[in-house]
């Protein structure tokens, strides 16, 4: 794989967004926001280490939904439930800083967490058969 140490980066980085998210909300100082913001920056930082990986130029871009459509652009099969991740953009662009919205809940963060892992697994199970070019699903 191309840049190899370049997509470690990206890896480590979604990870530690990741496993902050996971940590939840220890005490009401943490905001659901700010853990949904963390869901957000693992799809976002796990995806461009695969656009990376293949090949393709990673925008600066917060949008989710615009990197799978990339992804899906260059050939690459994306199901279902990892695609339901572009909801997570919302908590990157409305929620990020104070304004005009719906209070984030309990049960928006528990949603986002498992996009996030949805979208973090699919990623790195990708990553794992890259070397072999093997992208797409088994027909």
């Amino acid at each position: 794989m191309k840049n190899r140490e370049i997509v470690k980066d990206w890896m480590t980085r979604a990870e530690s967004n990741l496993y902050r998210a996971r940590l939840g909300r220890v005490t009401e100082k943490i905001l659901f926001e700010d853990l949904c913001y963390d869901c957000q920056q693992t799809a976002e930082k796990s995806l461009k280490g695969l656009l990376i990986a293949l090949d393709i130029e990673s925008p600066r871009t917060h949008n989710i939904g615009n990197l799978f459509r990339l992804l899906h652009n260059a050939g690459v099969f994306i199901p279902q439930p990892v695609l339901a991740g572009s909801a997570l953009t919302e908590y990157a662009v409305n929620t990020r800083y104070p304004g005009d919205y719906d209070p984030v809940s309990e049960e928006d963060y528990e949603n986002a967490l498992l996009m996030a892992e949805e979208v973090f697994s699919w990623v790195r199970s990708k990553l794992s058969t890259l070397d072999g070019r093997n992208l797409y699903p088994d027909s």
